[in-house]
C-alpha cells in the first residue's frame, strides 16, 4: 500500500493540467509565507491525508495531486484565519472566497471518477498541520521600518508533522488491519 505515490500520477493529460493550475493559483503564495520546506511538507502531509481517506472509504484508487491541493486550501483558510490581524478585512473575503472554491469543487465532485474522499482527507490533513504548524505573522519594528515575521516555532512544525503522520497513519493501519484491505 503506497499512499504517497498516487498524488504525484495523473489520469490525462487534463487531470495533470487541472491539478498543475491548482498549484499554480494556490502555491505560489503560501509558499512565500511557509517557505520552501514547510511548503513541501504541506503538500505531501495533505496528499499522504487524502490517499488514506480515499484508502479507507472509496473502492477506487486515488490517483492525482487534488489530494495534496485540497491541503493547500485548508491551509490556506487557516493561514488567513490565523494572521487577520495583519491582513485585516482582505482576510475575511479571502477567507470566504477559499470556502466557496471548496464547496463548489466538492460538488463538482460528486460527479463519477472524482474521489471526493481524498478530497477531504486532503483537506483535512493541509488543516490540520496548518493549524498547529503553519505560519504565525507578527508585525514587528518602529515605524518606517515595520517587517512581518512568521514567529512559530520550529518544533511546533515538527509537532504538527507528528501529529498529522501518526493520525492518518494510525487510520491507514487501522483499516489494514479491521478490514484487511
Amino acid at each position: 500500500m503506497d499512499l504517497f505515490t498516487p498524488m504525484f500520477l495523473h489520469g490525462s493529460i487534463l487531470h495533470l493540467g487541472f491539478n498543475m493550475y491548482a498549484l499554480y493559483i494556490f502555491g505560489p503564495g503560501l509558499e512565500r509565507y511557509y517557505r520552501h520546506g514547510r511548503f513541501l511538507l504541506l503538500f505531501l502531509l495533505g496528499g499522504f491525508a487524502g490517499n488514506v481517506f480515499s484508502f479507507m472509504f472509496s473502492a477506487s484508487p486515488s490517483l492525482g495531486s487534488s489530494t495534496a491541493i485540497f491541503g493547500l486550501l485548508g491551509a490556506e483558510g487557516v493561514f488567513l484565519y490565523h494572521n487577520q490581524k495583519v491582513f485585516g478585512g482582505v482576510a475575511r473575503r479571502a477567507l470566504t472566497n477559499i470556502i466557496i472554491i471548496a464547496l463548489v469543487n466538492f460538488m463538482i465532485g460528486l460527479s463519477p471518477g472524482i474521489d471526493n474522499w481524498g478530497h477531504m482527507g486532503g483537506l483535512i490533513g493541509g488543516t490540520i498541520f496548518a493549524w498547529l504548524g503553519g505560519p504565525l505573522l507578527e508585525v514587528r519594528g518602529i515605524s518606517p521600518d515595520l517587517r512581518v515575521e512568521d514567529i512559530r516555532e520550529t518544533r511546533d512544525v515538527i509537532l504538527a508533522t507528528v501529529i498529522d503522520l501518526s493520525f492518518f497513519g494510525f487510520l491507514a493501519f487501522g483499516t489494514i488491519f479491521l478490514w484487511g484491505n
